[in-house]
């Protein structure tokens, strides 16, 4: 079969909640993915970082196949040897006390928003069911009825109410504005270290380091969306690290796996995450050993092979780079690490065509709110890959 017959087959019964460009990948490896009739691209969005380790690491692929073979499935309502293990070597490297384990990043996203509910009713003292997250305009947390319910995109929202409440919506990057939306029923305030999905917005320096300190004062959790921007994507470990700040919730996933398969997480200190009892929340394939095994290996590979740090280094010079294109499109490069946005003007005309002509010429980026292209490659490259990509991204924002 030929890419368009693919194609014909996914619009005839699939259904039409994306948009992809019109290629059919059919293999990975590192950084390079290829199409049906053979055709090799770099992949620079790293399926929104879930691949940082890079395509099919060898570590990772070689322990899931040995533990497939073992044990791949208990539920919880029986222990398992690798769960306790990933427990252990996840706390340990964030340095959290505690972890509970999911599958999607927005069933994380839904069991953090849960625990600092039960947290502001059993510690704070908030009256029940009276409870309100703060959390900040442009977000992107997922796409469950009650994620988008805070959601201020209105394609996300329109069709979808009616909405959960409890929800406080500010501008991102604005400390004193979260400030000023504490009330005594605030829960929590939950943010992206950096707006993915809103199309790499950086915060202000600062910006973090002023909300733990609002947080604090105000008896207020501090809950860190890392599920993108986590685990070496901008070349710290979390990217709250940049600003040496410690959030009370923080929520993993992507990466978390290197793509294999489906994990996430929160991990947070007994003093929150211990509230929970049995039966109050859970998940049939949350924790299972197959995951927990895949999710072991995904983080010994980020730190024996030094990916935070390569992050950093190749992102600046990614990042430099792309600055110093003469183009009459871009008005902005910014990001951290190996999570770059380039911003075009509006009279480029979007971002969709600028990434089909990197498709023509064996680069794959994704447009991001009209008028961004993501750069966000695996965090395994390295510098004469990013040179071999430059030449065709310089011909394609020159054009």
């Amino acid at each position: 079969m030929k890419t368009q017959d693919y194609i014909a087959l996914e619009e005839r019964y699939g259904a039409h909640n994306y948009h992809p460009l019109d290629v059919v990948l059919t293999r990975g490896e590192g950084v390079w993915v290829y199409d049906v009739e053979g055709n090799r691209y770099l992949d620079c969005l790293s399926a929104y970082s879930a691949v940082s380790q890079g395509h099919v690491h060898p570590k990772i692929l070689a322990a899931m196949q040995e533990q497939a073979q073992k044990l791949t499935i208990t539920s919880r309502a029986f222990r398992n040897d690798q769960l306790p293990l990933f427990y252990k070597e996840l706390c340990e490297l964030t340095g959290y006390e505690m972890a509970l384990p999911m599958n999607s990043g927005a069933e994380a996203v839904e069991t953090a928003l849960k625990v600092a509910r039960k947290w502001a009713y059993t510690v704070k003292g908030v009256p029940r069911h009276k409870a309100e997250i703060i959390v900040a305009a442009n977000n992107f947390h997922g796409r469950t009825i009650t994620i988008v319910s805070f959601s201020t995109e209105p394609l996300y929202r329109e069709d979808f109410g009616p909405f959960t409440p409890g929800f406080v919506i500010v501008p991102y990057g604005e400390a004193e504005a979260i400030r000023k939306a504490i009330t005594p029923h605030t829960a929590a305030v939950m943010l992206e270290p950096i707006q993915g999905e809103a199309g790499v917005i950086v915060p202000p320096e600062g910006y973090l380091r002023s909300v733990r300190q609002i947080c604090d004062e105000h008896s207020v959790l501090f809950i860190a969306d890392e599920i993108q921007t986590g685990l070496g994507r901008t070349g710290k470990l979390l990217a709250c690290d940049h600003e040496e700040v410690r959030p009370d919730i923080v929520i993993l996933g992507k990466a978390l796996s290197g793509g294999f398969y489906p994990v996430s997480a929160i991990v947070a200190d007994t003093s929150v995450l211990g509230l929970l009892r049995p039966g109050e929340h859970g998940s049939t394939f949350g924790g299972n050993p197959l995951a927990a095994a895949i999710g072991r290996a995904a983080l010994r590979v980020l730190v024996e092979e030094n990916l935070p740090e390569n992050a950093a280094r190749l992102g600046a010079y990614f990042q430099e780079q792309l600055r110093a294109i003469p183009s009459p499109y871009v008005k902005e490069v910014r990001g951290k690490g190996l999570l770059i946005g380039v911003e075009l003007k509006p009279e480029a005309g979007g971002a969709r065509r600028f990434c089909e002509a990197l498709q023509e010429r064996g680069i794959l980026a994704k447009e991001t709110h009209e008028h961004v292209i993501r750069f966000a490659p695996p965090l395994v490259i390295d510098k004469a890959t990013i040179d071999w990509a430059l030449p065709r991204i310089r011909e394609v924002l020159l054009r």
